[in-house]
Parts: structure tokens; sequence; C-alpha cells
């Protein structure tokens, strides 16, 4: 039996049990018609120093974003039941395992987050990192693919809120910069000059005046 085949018969067997059972694994909405393989992959980044005399020290440490390959199939005989199953089949886009190979590549497109359900755990806010396809002589009518997800860390952030300059005793240090608008410079004119030196009953010598 060739390799399309085995995909076929083990595709029939999954198709069914999930249509019976509305269970499986989903990426983004997508149900496979048969998973081959899964690799998961979680990493925790571990920073080391070193230091004066001795081993290097750890200091901190991170958990990185998960990261998940599938390895999965379909043939467009399973393609209508697993339509069926995903209710992608009201839509109307699916019609063969061309139309399903654009669809995985409009959702890497689209950069929006979805969760992921594999045979081992449930991810959200995964992102479609690389998708590859080979097709031979045996695979021909069916779609194999190895799409690598990755888990999108997300953050909240928070906003600071002051509290009104009448309600700080010292607005001057605790306030916030305030725009006070475009300022011009004019230069002083010989009756301003006069003018300070009467109000302050002496004379005021500036740079580059004379004695």
């Amino acid at each position: 039996m060739t390799f399309a085949g085995i995909v076929q018969r083990a595709a029939v067997g999954i198709s069914l049990v999930s249509a019976l059972f509305m269970q499986g694994r989903s990426i983004g909405g997508i149900i496979p018609d048969v998973t081959i393989e899964e690799h998961h992959t979680d990493d925790l980044t571990i920073t080391d120093h070193p230091v004066e005399q001795g081993a290097a020290i750890t200091d901190h440490a991170f958990k990185n974003p998960s990261e998940v390959t599938m390895h999965v199939g379909w043939t467009n005989a399973n393609l209508l039941l697993s339509s069926i199953v995903s209710g992608s089949i009201f839509s109307g886009t699916i019609g063969s395992v061309d139309d399903l190979y654009n669809k995985l590549l409009a959702l890497q497109e689209s950069r929006q987050v979805f969760d992921l359900v594999t045979g081992k755990r449930t991810y959200n806010n995964m992102l479609i990192k690389r998708i590859a396809v080979t097709t031979n002589k045996d695979t021909e009518n069916c779609l194999i693919v190895a799409i690598t997800m990755r888990q999108v860390i997300i953050v909240q952030t928070v906003a600071t809120i002051l509290a009104p300059i009448s309600a700080q005793s010292q607005p001057s240090l605790t306030g916030a910069v305030q725009n006070a608008g475009s300022k011009i410079v004019k230069p002083v004119t010989s009756s301003a000059l006069g003018t300070i030196n009467g109000a302050v009953g002496g004379v005021i010598r500036l740079p580059g005046m004379g004695s």
C-alpha cells in the first residue's frame, strides 16, 4: 500500500471518531484528517554570569514561548467529513486539499493568534511560524503538511494616573511635564535697561559694554 493509501485509511478512522465524539486536534478551527506526529518544545532560559572567583552564578530565569510542530495530513476523500466536523462546510470555501492549503496560508498571513488543540495540551495565542509541504507521486491527491507554531506571550500595560496639581504638595517635583506652548525670545532694548538700572539703584554692566 502506498503512503497516500495509509494516510487515507488512517484519516477515515480518525475522521469518524471525531465526527462521533466531536473531539480531536484543531489548528485554529481547522481539523486534520490524520496527525502523523507532534513535537512539543518548552524551553527555560537560565542566565549565567561569571564572578571574580569561582564558577558562574545564576541570577535569573525566564520561560520562553512554547513551540509545537505538527505533521498532519488531509485527503480529498475525507475532506467533506472533516469540513462537517469543523463547521467549515457551511462557508463553502473548502472544496479540495488545495483550498485547505490556501486556508492555512491565509491563517499564517493574518497574523491573528488562535487556539491550538493537540493530543497532549491545549495552547492559546499561537501563530504559524512555518508551513512546509512536500508533494510527490504518492501524495498528489493528499496534503501532507509540517506546521510549526509558536506561542505569543501577551502582557497588559498599566497606566499611572497622577493626582491633579492642586492636590500635590510639591507640584514642581511630582507634577507631570506639561506643554507650555512656544516661546519667543525678544531682544532687550536700551529703554528696558534704563528701567532696570533705575529699579535697582545702580548701573548694570553687560559683557562688552564700556566703563
